[in-house]
């Protein structure tokens, strides 16, 4: 053996270097980290799923006094969220997807620690199931992408990695692939919404990122599609006026939201430049009540997630005519609050609301229509047809609907593009962007700009 690595020197240097620490250490702690989100990743929304049944245990089920307690509940909570992230959490506001691409961009370690750090994993959970027991109509799987880079980009720092922004891509993905047991569109999001500048080599990061996690998931709680399975099958020769309705209409409805979100977002931040604060909170408050007031109004169809509500028009019950309209408004309203949470669900359950009004319209199943309407709005929200129909294919485990489910998905996005031509997530991210700057010239001084 010996006499081999004498005659075979690129052997031995081969044994040497995969002994070597140096190259062994930066690849158990990426495999740690990518486990480790998968881990945290289930325990979020099992935390967040109790969160849910709390507030509905306490508010009752549509009778007595209890189902008047949102009145009070959701304000308070939005406040209590709202100050802690002010005062303790910085940067944990809001999604967690725009603060992970505006990471991508950052180039100092220091700039990414304040919207990624432990710190914020810690906060951006905490604040998110508070949330959501206080019936906010918000998401885990946006809070979960900035838990995954927040996870990936501290194994980086404890390995010596140093492709940053490759590995913030990576945890972005596992992140997603993790909170819906949907590791294809964790890939193509990775792709499509947080890397418009992909490179290839990051390809073997996203991919091993992503199946570790998905692993850690699996083992956690089985194979499972997040919408349970849809039964329905699009018949595109007689459907198609409602592939081309809910694709337009979820379209434009979902670019109104992302317009409405970025105009209410920049005047509110405006507002607020005096005493950030007080008015922070009383934003929050104002935000919650008028929640709270949409919850009531819908029967406590819109508090929490929208899940059930999305799952239940998956599976073939209609939603009432006027229910994407009061989860459009309550989702609007928790987002522009300036507390933690995310859109994904919410976004979905609204689509699957206009789906089913649309498919009573066209007299065609709920089930069909829910699923062309989710595709539609989603990509309207987030400009990203790729992801609407392969996160909805594989939340909903029924193949036989790609065409009319990319079909309805490029309609989204081409009728909002014409609306709105920033995509929310991209023009939300340099708002973190320009903080960083902010930051940077008030630590360099007044003489700074001169230099």
């Amino acid at each position: 053996m010996a006499g081999t690595s004498r005659r075979y020197p690129m052997l031995r240097r081969s044994r040497a270097m995969w002994g070597s620490r140096r190259v062994w250490q930066p690849r158990l702690v990426f495999w740690a980290g990518a486990l480790g989100i998968g881990v945290i990743s289930v325990l979020f929304a099992v935390l967040a799923d109790r969160a849910q049944e709390l507030f509905h245990l306490m508010t009752g089920d549509g009778g007595g006094w209890r189902f008047y307690l949102p009145l009070a509940v959701t304000p308070l909570g939005f406040v209590l969220c709202a100050w802690l992230a002010h005062t303790f959490f910085p940067g944990s506001q809001g999604s967690g997807i725009p603060q992970a691409i505006a990471a991508r961009h950052l180039r100092d370690d220091e700039d990414r620690s304040h919207i990624l750090s432990l710190k914020l994993v810690v906060g951006k959970i905490m604040l998110t199931i508070v949330g959501l027991f206080c019936g906010a109509s918000i998401g885990r799987e946006g809070p979960t992408v900035q838990v995954g880079a927040s996870l990936m980009l501290q194994a980086a720092r404890w390995g010596g990695m140093a492709q940053a922004r490759g590995l913030i891509l990576a945890g972005s993905a596992a992140g997603i692939a993790a909170a819906f047991n949907t590791p294809l569109a964790g890939i193509v999001f990775a792709i499509e919404e947080m890397g418009r500048t992909y490179e290839a080599r990051t390809n073997g990061l996203v991919l091993t990122a992503v199946i570790l996690a998905g692993l850690a998931s699996l083992g956690l709680l089985g194979n499972y599609t997040y919408f349970g399975v849809a039964k329905d099958t699009i018949s595109f020769a007689a459907e198609w006026p409602l592939v081309i309705a809910c694709g337009v209409i979820g379209g434009g409805l979902g670019a109104l939201f992302s317009l409405l979100a970025l105009k209410a977002t920049r005047r509110i931040r405006r507002w607020n430049t005096g005493q950030p604060l007080q008015r922070a909170l009383l934003v929050a408050a104002v935000c919650g009540l008028l929640v709270a007031v949409i919850g009531i109004a819908s029967g406590g169809l819109t508090f929490g997630t929208g899940y059930v509500q999305a799952r239940g028009a998956v599976e073939g019950t209609p939603l009432p005519w006027f229910f994407f309209a009061e989860k459009f408004l309550a989702g609007l309203l928790s987002m522009i609050s300036g507390i933690p949470g995310g859109i994904f669900a919410p976004s979905l359950a609204v689509g699957a609301g206009i789906g089913s009004s649309l498919g009573l319209l066209f007299g065609a199943s709920t089930g069909a229509a829910a699923l062309l309407g989710m595709a539609g709005y989603f990509a309207g929200v987030v400009q990203a047809p790729m992801t609407a129909f392969v996160i909805i294919l594989e939340m909903t485990g029924n193949h036989d609907n790609v065409i009319a489910l990319m079909l309805a998905s490029m309609l989204g996005y081409g009728t909002a593009r014409m609306i709105s031509h920033e995509p929310l997530y991209h023009a939300l991210s340099r708002v973190f962007i320009a903080e960083a700057i902010r930051r940077r010239r008030a630590e360099a001084g007044p003489g700074s700009a001169q230099g």
